[in-house]
């Protein structure tokens, strides 16, 4: 069963469907509750609850109770001082004060997008900064803004070195987005390693076997247990992933090499304490404005042609060409009416949540 067909079965068998707008509300109180300001709690729970809604379950609303408990700790600032400084006509630098990094993904995004709008293009890196979920969130912002958007982040070792025996590079994502006149994004928004630790967190609380060929233990050994998992594959597995590890170098050049934070192999583990100690993101921000590459309508119509025609190539029996992004947009209009499906072990942790803080439980639709 492929990852995408463990998520449509979260979908038919979830413990509750909650709407997008009671999890926005819930996230926001819960963070404000942990001592997050408006402006931190808005950006995560847009975050979050966007990433949901797109079907991507493991950097989603899951991630809430980790980021409140770390806002609660000291590791992130619930109310930073976030720092911008223009460096050359395309260029900044965002001290982020370690701040939530949904935070600062937003605000370095819209930093990058101003720049663009004078210069054609703008870069922004970032320093001091925490795990920032879904990197798609942030592309898909400056494409709904008209912007071309590239993000990427480093994370904790976790994935193996093409060869090696340990964890070495962190999952280290890149996102890209496209504006798409009439229609939502091209979007790509992916780990460049097997799969995100993240789902192996997700699938370890649900006691769910794991795809194969993705994850190895601590012999080094192949295995599906995710209570087992030790290090993650490069993307393109055990014969391809000098593919993934070409990538995940890319992202850490982008995201410590331009911003001075920590390289992967050097940061504090995600999660585990002490809730205190700052892991020293660093992230990295593009954005691209089309006109001033080529006119608006030879963009867009070069888009719609290259679309049309790969959604148009012959496909297997009973599947169907996508371009990136189509899955997401699909799962997002569906979970915009019939609610976003919460596993048994989330349903539980929100609720309890939610008594703790004296904050008004979900409402399973």
């Amino acid at each position: 069963m492929s990852a995408a067909d463990e998520e449509q079965q979260q979908d038919r068998e979830p413990a509750a469907r909650v709407a997008a707008a009671d999890l926005d509300r819930f996230v926001r109180a819960v963070l404000a509750a942990a001592g997050a300001d408006e402006v931190s709690a808005e950006a995560t729970a847009r975050a979050l609850v966007g990433a949901s809604l797109r079907g991507v379950d493991s950097h989603g609303v899951r991630l809430l109770p980790h980021y409140a408990k770390v806002v609660e700790g000291g590791r992130v600032k619930g109310r930073p001082e976030m720092r911008f400084e223009k460096t050359a006509a395309a260029a900044g630098r965002l001290d982020a004060g370690h701040a939530l990094g949904t935070a600062a993904g937003y605000r370095a995004m819209e930093e990058a997008v101003k720049l663009a709008e004078d210069a054609g293009l703008g870069a922004v890196s970032v320093s001091n900064s925490s795990h920032f979920a879904a990197a798609g969130c942030y592309t898909l912002a400056a494409a709904e803004a008209g912007y071309i958007g590239l993000s990427t982040c480093n994370a904790t070792s976790a994935v193996l070195a093409h060869s090696g025996r340990a964890g070495f590079h962190g999952t280290n994502p890149i996102s890209f987005a496209v504006p798409v006149a009439g229609e939502r994004p091209y979007l790509i928004d992916m780990a460049s390693s097997s799969i995100p630790v993240n789902r192996i967190l997700q699938y370890r609380a649900l006691d769910r076997e794991l795809p194969a060929e993705v994850v190895v233990d601590d012999g080094g050994r192949m295995t599906r247990d995710p209570h087992a998992a030790k290090s993650l594959l490069p993307l393109g597995g055990s014969g391809y992933g000098y593919k993934g590890a070409a990538l995940a170098g890319m992202v850490e050049i982008l995201s410590a090499g331009l911003s001075g934070m920590c390289l992967s192999h050097q940061m504090a583990e995600m999660f585990q304490p002490p809730w205190s100690e700052p892991r020293r993101l660093g992230q990295f921000f593009l954005a691209l404005k089309p006109s001033a590459f080529v006119a608006e309508e030879v963009f867009q119509a070069q888009l719609r042609d290259y679309l049309d025609s790969l959604r148009g190539q012959a496909a297997l029996p009973g599947e169907r060409v996508m371009a990136a992004g189509d899955r997401e947009w699909a799962v997002e209009r569906h979970r915009s009416t019939e609610g976003i499906p919460l596993d048994a072990h989330n349903w539980r942790l929100f609720g309890e949540e939610a008594a703790a803080r004296g904050i008004a439980p979900l409402s399973a639709l």
